[in-house]
């Protein structure tokens, strides 16, 4: 079924969707993506759609829409919206729900898809592996790593170190995580009882978004132990790792940049399943 649908914002991956989009012979419309596409911005058209894909995440920071080259409220970018359209996005926060439904606006999160997470959780561990394995000296193999969180992504990155011959550590505040993790044949800590625990880590990955990885805990890791933080809130306390000397990357959003056209397939069935559904 052919549908017209207006893209606005985010990084490569939703340029990637809309050339996906319209060699399935949809008629797209974009905004905010001319650096990825020989296609002019076409705002008016784009954001007319009857159904809108806006990006993930929403926000590239408070309020703001993530958008390369433009500094766009997202309270303005709303009001470009009638209350008839599918307005689709991922990552939604709260107060962005707010400002669309006080215009009478629906945002559906696609985000909260089980399938599309799974797919992006799989892409990112993929591409945790590939950074870690760009900035470090020496191999994976051996080498003594400890996963922080055991979440989707914290489970497929734990299986994927393993794989490379990795030593995994998992952290996870619930008991039952530590059980699976151990029942994997991995190391298993409890988040809250790291102290004392670190000295002998070489690469740590977080996928925790809060706080775990403070100035207090850090000094007690090598000064050659890599930290790869890919949450979407840090962390890892960045300020501090510099401070040490402790070599950090905050690598969020690793599908949108390394592997754009898997990321952009997996995002395109989200919006069919959802288009089709509602």
């Amino acid at each position: 079924m052919e549908r017209i649908l207006g893209l606005i914002g985010g990084d490569r991956r939703q340029a990637e969707l809309a050339r996906l989009l319209a060699e399935d012979g949809n008629t797209v419309f974009t905004a905010g993506l001319s650096r990825w596409r020989e296609e002019p911005d076409d705002w008016e058209r784009a954001a007319g759609a009857p159904a809108v894909i806006l990006p993930l995440p929403l926000c590239k920071e408070e309020g703001v829409l993530n958008c390369e080259g433009a500094a766009l409220p997202t309270a303005e970018l709303f009001t470009r919206f009638r209350p008839e359209q599918r307005l689709l996005a991922g990552q939604v926060r709260p107060a962005q729900r707010q400002e669309a439904e006080a215009l009478g606006l629906t945002v559906e999160d696609y985000f909260q898809r089980e399938e599309f997470t799974v797919a992006n959780a799989a892409l990112t561990a993929e591409g945790a592996v590939q950074t870690a394995m760009e900035r470090l000296e020496k191999t994976l193999l051996q080498m003594d790593c400890l996963v922080l969180g055991f979440g989707r992504i914290g489970k497929l990155l734990s299986c994927r170190l393993h794989g490379l011959g990795a030593h995994v550590t998992v952290a996870a505040r619930s008991s039952v995580d530590r059980a699976w993790a151990r029942a994997y044949g991995w190391e298993a800590l409890d988040t809250s009882a790291l102290e004392g625990r670190l000295c002998s880590f070489s690469a740590v990955f977080n996928t925790v978004p809060a706080m775990v990885l403070d100035a207090s805990l850090l000094c007690q890791l090598p000064r050659s132990c890599l930290l790869v933080d890919l949450a979407s809130q840090p962390g890892i306390d960045s300020d501090a790792a510099s401070e040490l000397g402790i070599p950090h990357v905050w690598a969020r959003g690793l599908p949108g940049k390394l592997t754009p056209v898997a990321a952009a397939s997996a995002l395109r069935d989200a919006v069919y399943y959802i288009l089709m559904e509602g």
